[in-house]
């Protein structure tokens, strides 16, 4: 169990379930146990929205699927043209093809690009501060390991070198200026991490990191 001081998203986790009416079934038997929490559920039309205990938010659309990871959204800084400057790093730096503009929610621009099947990562700008960093990060496996590494290296904008299957970086800045524009830590594995590919069902409790 985590303790110590949650770490939330500065932004959404959306996850696709199949039946809204057992989802809502399960929040409300847990309402009266996380009492006191943060914990809290919003009804829309085409999505609940469910606080977690910890404080983020998620909203879970219905559709005709198993239970997967829908996105991320991350609502970065108020500084203008935010958008485009994380989606030139992504680009010029890991590789990734990403779409511009999205304009969701009030018509701020937003980039975002598919980072597994079915998943996106989208970043959203907005003209509130955004909540100071407290940690958290996010893991992406890329195919080409050492070139993202390589141009993050030439910036020095490299924070971990953790082995030689994975290193981070935490800082999305302007491509021109080097200016950090947004931090959220991405640990890089490769594809031959021991990790890649684990199944979250019924996994093999002793795989781990170093085995």
């Amino acid at each position: 169990m985590p303790t110590g001081k949650p770490q939330v998203l500065r932004g959404l986790v959306g996850i696709v379930v199949p039946d809204r009416a057992a989802l809502l079934q399960r929040l409300a038997a847990v309402k009266k146990p996380l009492a006191g929490t943060s914990f809290d559920v919003h009804e829309h039309d085409d999505y609940v929205e469910a606080i977690s205990a910890l404080g983020q938010s998620h909203p879970l659309p219905r559709a005709r699927c198993t239970l997967r990871p829908h996105h991320a959204r991350h609502t970065v800084c108020a500084v203008r043209r935010c958008a485009r400057h994380a989606r030139r790093i992504v680009n010029s730096i890991t590789g990734c093809s990403t779409r511009r503009a999205h304009r969701q929610g009030r018509g701020r621009p937003s980039c975002g690009g598919r980072v597994g099947p079915q998943q996106d990562l989208i970043f959203r700008e907005s003209d509130r501060k955004p909540a100071a960093y407290d940690g958290h990060h996010i893991a992406i496996y890329v195919a080409d390991f050492s070139g993202p590494h390589r141009r993050l290296l030439e910036k020095g904008l490299i924070s971990e070198e953790s082995d030689q299957h994975q290193y981070r970086f935490e800082n999305i800045t302007d491509t021109e200026s080097g200016k950090v524009l947004f931090t959220v830590e991405h640990e890089v594995r490769s594809l031959r991490h021991p990790l890649y590919a684990r199944p979250l069902v019924n996994r093999n409790p002793a795989q781990t990191n170093r085995d």
